[in-house]
């Protein structure tokens, strides 16, 4: 993992880099006078005046993926350097060049077996696991409760025992602490747990400092606090980020495959002249029984297969955006659709991969989402507890190991079937085969209750700079829709109160170079 700066004295030439996946970040600001650079967004305004202007577009792909995504920042004036990319500024010509040196591509090697599979994955990920172990400082592991990092602590454990942190919640069915107790005992682990509530008042303060932007991805929140249990002990700790992305975990990628097979037995003509029509008035409601839950499944059919899963990874899709943003803001951003980003990446590797559907989505997630959501997460937790997270399983060389796998090993029956039968004979059948679970706070029955006030006073407060940006009486109906239990929508709810949180603290109003908040601490 790394950001650096190279200066040429040679060719009289700065490079800027910044490593294959995205684990570290890399801001700057370029104009006719200079570039400035630094690993957190709140050092650029301490280095040049800078415009706070917030970037428009980069709203728009808040709130469609929870987090912004590429090279944009949420300032329009800083960019981000995205994984895998340079950047050579030429002293003498003042031009700036990104050039890309490293993208994940699938080239899937039917030749081998699933046992030699097997083994070859045991290898790649105990010699990736035992090369970030190498520390002169205590290294410790975070331990969820599920397969990966599961794993790795596994991979980790084969000659001494390692210290595992996990954080869980009162709330049980959110909470993994048993499963990761039992990992941990069958390993020996020396093992910590705490327990998250939501008297948040000072977890959020600190969440909406060191994140620098608006992010809404809530397992952050757990994570900021398991680095900071994990830095009592220790001063590194690995974990099992990228095993979804780089072996099929997601529930998401077998849903989408099921949605593929039945699509290809469709005419294009009934998917687009009745199931498209279809899903625009079949209601978006929560409260009626499952299997009449279809809105999103008319939606995907009706669409191929790199819009579907566009459409599956939204978090706030088009027509919801268009209700929640003001008349003013929808003006300004007409026409943008953050959607093309994951539309491209997936068919870049829907095509690599001979026209591998799994593959178009593994491509796009380890493209977008693997960098700016997962990877920012971990990262900023980290930091900010002075903890360095390693996570082995995103090791350029694991996932470009993973690319020569074929996707029926991956999503066979099951997801992360691969991994799952290599690690058959080494962890406990129940962490291996039961559901996935993510690692998000219960966020739904928190709006609900204890985090109504928080959001009632940050949202709707008089004179709301957010007015610039968001129909507060289409947010106020949809909270209240949300609160009744009409509508389930805790996710994007919980990102229109970072938001605001993040505005009281660094935003000014869209289009604006006003002076409320403040652009560093």
């Amino acid at each position: 993992m790394f950001a650096f700066a190279f200066w040429d004295t040679v060719a009289e030439r700065l490079i800027l880099a910044r490593d294959p996946v995205g684990q570290k970040p890399l801001y700057y600001a370029f104009d006719d006078a200079r570039l400035v650079f630094a690993s957190e967004l709140k050092a650029i305004p301490d280095l040049v005046p800078l415009d706070r202007t917030i970037d428009p577009f980069a709203v728009v792909d808040y709130m469609t993926f929870g987090c912004i995504v590429g090279e944009r920042s949420v300032f329009r004036d800083v960019r981000k350097l995205p994984a895998g990319m340079t950047l050579v500024l030429d002293r003498d010509t003042w031009r700036a060049q990104t050039e890309r040196y490293w993208r994940w591509e699938p080239r899937p090697n039917s030749n081998v077996n699933l046992n030699e599979w097997a083994e070859d994955v045991r290898d790649e990920i105990d010699e990736a696991v035992q090369a970030h172990r190498v520390a002169d400082v205590p290294v410790g592991a975070f331990l969820s409760g599920g397969i990966d990092s599961s794993v790795v602590v596994a991979a980790a454990s084969q000659h001494d025992p390692i210290e595992t942190f996990s954080v869980g919640f009162r709330e049980a069915e959110f909470s993994e602490l048993p499963y990761a107790r039992m990992t941990a005992e069958s390993f020996g682990c020396l093992h910590h747990e705490e327990i998250l509530t939501a008297d948040l008042d000072e977890l959020l303060e600190r969440f909406v400092y060191h994140y620098d932007e608006p992010f809404a991805d809530s397992s952050a929140l757990p994570s900021m606090l398991v680095c900071r249990s994990a830095r009592r002990h220790v001063k590194v700790a690995l974990s099992g980020d990228g095993g979804d992305e780089a072996f099929g975990g997601y529930r998401r990628y077998a849903h989408d495959l099921w949605e593929g097979r039945i699509r290809a037995l469709l005419p294009r003509a009934f998917r687009r002249g009745v199931l498209s029509p279809l899903s625009m008035i079949w209601p978006k409601a929560d409260w009626l029984p499952r299997p009449l839950r279809l809105k999103t499944f008319l939606e995907n059919l009706a669409r191929d297969p790199a819009e579907a899963y566009a459409n599956t990874v939204s978090w706030c899709r088009p027509r919801l955006r268009r209700r929640l943003f003001c008349a003013e803001f929808r003006r300004t951003v007409d026409g943008y659709r953050p959607e093309e980003r994951v539309i491209g990446e997936f068919r870049r590797g829907f095509a690599a991969a001979g026209g591998d559907l799994l593959a178009g989505m593994l491509a796009a997630d380890i493209a977008i989402l693997l960098p700016d959501d997962f990877l920012t997460k971990v990262d900023r937790a980290g930091m900010a507890a002075s903890l360095e997270v390693r996570p082995p399983l995103v090791d350029a060389y694991v996932l470009d190991f993973a690319g020569l796998i074929p996707s029926h090993f991956k999503v066979n029956r099951e997801t992360k079937f691969i991994l799952k039968y290599a690690f058959r004979e080494v962890l406990p059948k129940d962490i291996l085969y039961r559901q996935k679970q993510g690692f998000e706070i219960p966020v739904d029955r928190w709006l609900r209750e204890d985090l109504r006030p928080v959001f009632e006073e940050s949202v709707f407060r008089t004179s709301s700079p957010l007015e610039t940006i968001f129909d507060l009486e289409e947010v106020r109906r949809l909270f209240d829709a949300h609160r009744r239990r009409r509508v389930k929508a805790g996710g994007i709810l919980w990102a229109i109160l970072v938001f605001a949180l993040w505005f009281q603290a660094y935003g000014t109003a869209h289009g604006t170079t006003g002076e409320e908040g403040n652009g560093a601490r």
